[in-house]
């Protein structure tokens, strides 16, 4: 029997534009109209504009593409259910996809989402004065390497740890700036193919962002969190989780903690998951996955390809 589990991207795969084609089209243009009326509502100003007008560094703000990147996934789940595409067995999101997914699930309504991501993204941002904290991507490296480079540098009285666990030869590290410089001088000596920097304004997913984790947690209080109508596979512990104060605590939790995208890829593949959809912009997930397992993965961001794996799934 197939099982179908939908994937939900994090920051990194927005674009200016990224709504036009669900906007347009005469299927998805009330949905879409709808839900990027209810985000602008939430937070108070144009998010919509922002997004389709940009500019790419306005859309590029952690402020700006957590929300939009919520929209944007939710836009095309509900594109993907009103086209008859049925629940999937299991769900995961990618980082800030994981919100994404609890909308997805039913855990979380999506005005309660918007208003909660660009809390996180606000505390996320200011956790870290802009140019003391850093990412970087270390490739063709084994895990264990990172993380001796890691430790080499916090060694060093820095820090720097692994915080993305995307794909076999593929980790980020964060951590103060010079510890992920000292980490990835350590990683090129260690043999990493390649160690490069990420344009991003802080180290998230370290221990550095336990500030902005107290943060959340005060916001996630104040919402409605219900049980999940579909299995979601949370990132800091790689465990599926009901009972909505267990999903808060992971949410808080992963704020400060490295996301297990392969060990969650591969629970997936052992729960016998045999098709993934990626739902959003991009396709970052999906060239992950084929690096990770030889399940199949495609990726919905347009109507046309929501189409495409509508027609694969009534195949299947």
């Amino acid at each position: 029997m197939s099982k179908l589990a939908f994937l939900f991207p994090g920051q990194g795969s927005q674009s200016v534009g990224m709504l036009t084609d669900f906007l347009q089209h005469s299927e998805t243009k009330n949905i879409a109209e709808s839900l990027c009326a209810e985000a602008d509502a939430t937070l108070g100003e144009p998010l919509t504009k922002c997004i389709m007008d940009g500019p790419p560094e306005q859309l590029g703000l952690t402020v700006n593409t957590q929300p939009a990147l919520v929209l944007a996934e939710t836009i095309a789940f509900q594109t993907w259910q009103a086209m008859g595409g049925a629940m999937p067995s299991f769900m995961a999101g990618h980082s800030l996809g994981e919100y994404s997914a609890l909308v997805a699930a039913g855990a979380m309504s999506f005005h309660e989402a918007i208003a909660t991501v660009r809390v996180r993204a606000k505390a996320m941002q200011d956790a870290v004065p802009v140019g003391l904290g850093g990412m970087a991507a270390i490739l063709n490296l084994s895990d264990d390497l990172v993380l001796q480079a890691c430790a080499t540098a916090s060694q060093a009285g820095h820090l720097a740890e692994a915080v993305n666990w995307n794909a076999p030869g593929q980790v980020v590290i964060a951590g103060t700036q010079e510890g992920v410089r000292l980490a990835c001088q350590e990683a090129s000596a260690l043999g990493a193919k390649r160690c490069l920097p990420l344009p991003v304004s802080a180290p998230f997913h370290s221990s550095l962002m336990r500030p902005a984790a107290e943060i959340l947690h005060q916001q996630l209080n104040t919402i409605n969190i219900q049980t999940p109508q579909c299995a979601v596979v949370n990132n800091v512990d790689v465990a599926i989780e009901h009972h909505p104060e267990s999903i808060v605590d992971a949410l808080v939790r992963q704020a400060y903690s490295p996301v297990r995208w392969v060990e969650t890829i591969l629970h997936l593949r052992d729960a016998g998951v045999t098709q993934f959809i990626e739902c959003g912009p991009g396709k970052v997930l999906t060239g992950l996955v084929k690096r990770i397992c030889d399940v199949p993965c495609v990726a919905i961001g347009d109507v046309e390809s929501c189409m495409n794996a509508l027609a694969l799934q009534r195949a299947a």
